[in-house]
């Protein structure tokens, strides 16, 4: 069986979690190929909120096998804390939960460096979650980072006052301390809980998997405009959030690629810094954020809001290949009377495009906007696609003629339920 695989083409927090439950029930294995603690994935249903940051979206589900693959990086503290909260939950986490042996380990010195080197940028500073991902992928490209298997290996704990030491050294570059004996506590204690889990070379089981006639959903974290090539860099996280990454973070061959997902809000959101050409700094972009409740579920920080932008979303549908599209929250615009579509951008020189200039935060471009009519009713009340407003099936029809992929989901509501689909 192919593998399927669901990517977010926006700058992330499009709803992909709760996709990923929804579409759950009809796979085998759902696996997580990049990122780490800085994503948040959130499900909601029978009433109660769950944020994931790094076990896979699968894990309400008895029957599916989740894998956490190679090409994440894994915060042991942070793990053990969110295996914690689902076990209060009556999820019995060790039971379905594989983790790969060749997945990084974000270290507390990763988390001192990351925050040591935010502050340094002073007002050029990335906008980083400071979870300790940038360095840990660092040392990952750097050939010097420790790993899930060295857990079992007997000079563990030698391997890690090596790379300590390491760090110590970048930090006194900045003239800093890593002040990390507290959290080395909490650390080594959280390796100990790591170690009675499944570690495995997660790409032979994936791969038998697939032999098997499995069938295997890849998820992915934050969103293809967060690329470490393809993004709006440097304003990006440290991996790469394409279908591409799939493919290294899991190791499966290509060829393997069956759907992939498209995950997009009916508008855009960005946290942190970086270039957003369609960002509204006025009483709408508030708008769209109170109704949103445009919050960041890993920092809590307000995210920034504006119109959906068709240039960035044909770029991110070209590089992930997208066969079908997902488009999240469209309950948020209920009560805008008109609605605005970024269809194009209008350079300086007057040359108007749907191409990403290369430097997209000093390009100095316009946004180039249509208006449609908004469809001032509550979506959450309706309970299939078909009977939805004509405004949104026109809204939608719009998306589906100038992206070239057919919206085969529309979420209406944050529950499982309130996901309509085609």
């Amino acid at each position: 069986m192919p593998v399927d695989i669901l990517v977010g083409l926006q700058w992330g927090d499009e709803g992909k979690g709760k996709i990923v439950d929804v579409l759950a029930p009809q796979y085998d294995v759902v696996a997580r190929f990049q990122g780490g603690p800085n994503a948040g994935h959130t499900l909601e249903f029978e009433g109660t909120k769950h944020v994931l940051h790094q076990i896979p979206s699968g894990i309400f589900h008895e029957h599916i096998t989740n894998i956490i693959g190679n090409g994440v990086v894994l915060d042991p503290i942070v793990f053990r804390t969110e295996v914690e909260k689902l076990l209060a939950r009556g999820v019995d986490v060790a039971k379905n939960l594989f983790i790969s042996k060749k997945a990084q380990l974000i270290l507390p010195s990763h988390k001192s460096l990351d925050r040591i080197s935010e502050e340094a940028l002073g007002l050029m500073k990335i906008g980083s979650t400071q979870k300790g991902i940038g360095p840990a992928y660092q040392d990952k490209i750097g050939r010097s980072g420790l790993r899930v298997g060295d857990l079992l290996t007997p000079d563990f704990k030698e391997r890690y006052q090596t790379t300590v030491a390491k760090h110590q050294k970048i930090a006194s570059f900045y003239q800093k301390s890593l002040d990390i004996e507290e959290q080395e506590k909490e650390f080594f204690s959280a390796i100990d809980f790591l170690r009675t889990f499944k570690l495995v070379d997660s790409e032979y089981m994936i791969n038998q998997a697939i032999q098997d006639g499995k069938k295997i959903l890849a998820e992915g974290a934050q969103g293809s405009l967060l690329d470490i090539d393809f993004g709006t860099y440097p304003y990006v996280t440290s991996s790469n959030t394409l279908v591409a990454g799939a493919c290294t973070g899991l190791g499966i061959a290509p060829r393997h690629i069956g759907e992939v997902y498209g995950i997009f809000k009916a508008y855009c959101t960005r946290v942190g810094s970086g270039p957003f050409p369609t960002e509204l700094h006025n009483e709408v972009g508030e708008k769209i954020r109170q109704a949103g409740k445009e919050f960041g579920s890993t920092t809590g920080r307000p995210r920034r809001c504006g119109w959906i932008d068709l240039p960035t979303l044909k770029y991110a549908i070209m590089l992930n290949g997208v066969t079908q599209l997902n488009m999240m929250k469209a309950d948020v615009l209920d009560d805008f009377d008109e609605i605005s579509i970024c269809t194009h951008y209008k350079l300086p020189d007057g040359t108007v495009t749907d191409q990403i200039p290369h430097e997209l935060d000093k390009a100095g471009i316009t946004p180039v906007y249509i208006t449609m009519k908004g469809w001032s009713q509550v979506l959450r009340e309706f309970e299939s696609y078909q009977e939805l407003p004509t405004a949104v099936l026109e809204y939608v029809a719009y998306l589906e003629e100038q992206l070239g992929v057919s919206v085969n989901i529309i979420s209406v509501g944050p529950d499982r339920k309130s996901t309509l689909v085609k």
